[in-house]
């Protein structure tokens, strides 16, 4: 228990210094790039997300298969042919992503924005490897450092970029890749008995990589799916409108998925944990984790009022922007839900094809909707409203299959929230000020109510939790 305090407190530090920094970038990039360099940057993290898919499964399969290890157990030769096979398959993709966009992109600043996602891939592919490996052998000090050193690098150079008023996507961008470089070459140096170890013979590698690929090809389309089913609104938006309103509502998605930081800091931890935990104790856990994260987050919500006006203040040029955050903050509650409690738990049960299979259903209600809503319609609000609608509905779906599996019952909690979801998104667009935010306020305390007796018995668990640990 105190090893999981302790791994909680690395990675809330390491969280920590993530946040301020993408706060600073959230809100002090955009004011001082202009709006189009600023989209531009936006474009490069947009794709950049898809290049972490391009092993195919492979560093799935060795999270799922040896998380839960320990790191001095692992077969070193096994792990260093395949990291060499790995690091070959990775150059090729950072190749001809590189060539492709350099000379088929529509336009020069897209050229570049292209090659530098190239050379992304080549940078945080073979991390992601490495901190799979670290993060599924519990050793979250060594993982957490990893994000620091690259976060800090990456602080550095926009401080200087910011602060001197340069106008320039490229030199923020080269920011994130040189932060990149160096969190790669300290996983190598963590991990040089694995990697500098004699590798195995090719047909064990090759066997080997087939077994990860097949154990994580599902987590990986699963994951690929859930990326997708917002990027297909995103891209049609860029496509039907332009690369300034793109910009904009990459904005808001920004300040809405600042919360999401540190709740993958809980979900980091839980995965080994849970491993190493008797899956009797399970559903019991899961009830405990679901309330002590779902009062909050919809608490949360009142905060949205203070933050658009803030906002607006702060960034004038982005005001139009703003309002959209009455249908966009909700994404943090589903969001949330999701990656915490039941991802990490269908991973921990290995329920990745029930995973994919949801995410997958998701992916093409999105490509659906998306096709009536931005190019038979053409409603930008509709648009962004349906990355809400479509997060909500992969969550419900996912939870109540997974609440099957553990036989607990959610359905009246998920009632619960859905009704305050729509009373907020209601009265924020329709009523706003702080007129709707003490209608919220209201009714937040009316499901305040309905949960008393889950909120006490949280209470009286937490009390016992503690009185255990002190004895």
């Amino acid at each position: 228990m105190r090893s999981i305090f302790k791994n909680f407190s690395y990675t809330l530090a390491s969280n920590l210094l993530s946040f301020f920094i993408s706060a600073l970038v959230t809100f002090i990039g955009p004011k001082r790039l202009g709006v189009e360099s600023y989209s531009y940057f936006q474009l490069y993290l947009f794709y950049s997300n898809y290049t972490g898919f391009l092993h195919f499964g492979w560093a799935d399969g060795i999270f799922l298969r040896y998380g839960g290890e320990y790191f001095e157990n692992l077969n070193r030769q096994r792990f260093s042919g395949q990291f060499r096979l790995y690091c070959i398959l990775e150059c090729f993709f950072s190749l001809c992503v590189s060539l492709l966009g350099y000379y088929y992109a529509p336009n020069h600043e897209k050229s570049i924005v292209f090659v530098m996602v190239g050379i992304s891939i080549v940078l945080l592919l073979p991390r992601t490897f490495l901190q799979y490996i670290l993060q599924g052998t519990n050793q979250i000090k060594e993982y957490v450092k990893l994000t620091i050193i690259d976060r800090l690098v990456y602080f550095g150079i926009v401080s200087v970029v910011l602060l001197g008023n340069m106008d320039s996507f490229i030199l923020i961008i080269a920011g994130d890749l040189l932060g990149k470089l160096c969190a790669l070459c300290y996983a190598v140096y963590q991990c040089k008995d694995i990697l500098f170890s004699k590798p195995e013979a090719f047909k064990d590698i090759f066997f080997e990589t087939k077994e990860n690929i097949r154990a994580g090809i599902k987590l990986m389309f699963a994951n690929l799916a859930s990326l997708l089913m917002i990027g297909i609104v995103r891209i049609a938006i860029e496509y039907q409108w332009d690369i300034v309103t793109f910009g904009k509502i990459s904005l808001t998605l920004s300040v809405s998925n600042l919360l999401m930081l540190f709740i993958r800091t809980v979900a980091l931890i839980m995965f080994p944990a849970l491993r190493r935990t008797d899956s009797k104790k399970l559903p019991s856990i899961y009830q405990f984790v679901r309330i002590s994260i779902m009062i909050p987050l919809l608490g949360m919500l009142i905060f949205y009022y203070p933050a658009k006006v803030l906002l607006s203040i702060w960034l004038p040029q982005y005001a139009d922007s703003f309002i959209y955050m009455a249908l966009l903050f909700p994404m943090c509650i589903f969001e949330s839900k999701m990656s915490l409690l039941v991802e990490t738990f269908m991973k921990t049960l290995r329920f990745e094809k029930t995973l994919l299979e949801v995410n997958g259903i998701t992916m093409i209600l999105s490509v659906f909707l998306t096709g009536i809503v931005v190019f038979v319609f053409k409603n930008l609000d509709m648009a962004i409203l349906l990355i809400v609608l479509l997060l909500a509905f992969r969550c419900i779906l996912a939870e109540v299959l997974l609440s099957k599996k553990m036989e607990i019952s959610v359905y009246k909690d998920i009632l619960y929230e859905v009704a305050l979801t729509v009373c907020f998104i209601s009265v924020s667009w329709y009523i706003g000020g702080i007129t709707g935010t003490v209608v919220y306020f209201v009714c937040y305390l009316i499901y305040l109510v309905l949960k008393k007796e889950d909120i006490l018995n949280f209470i009286k668990e937490v009390r016992n939790f503690k009185d255990k640990i002190k004895a």
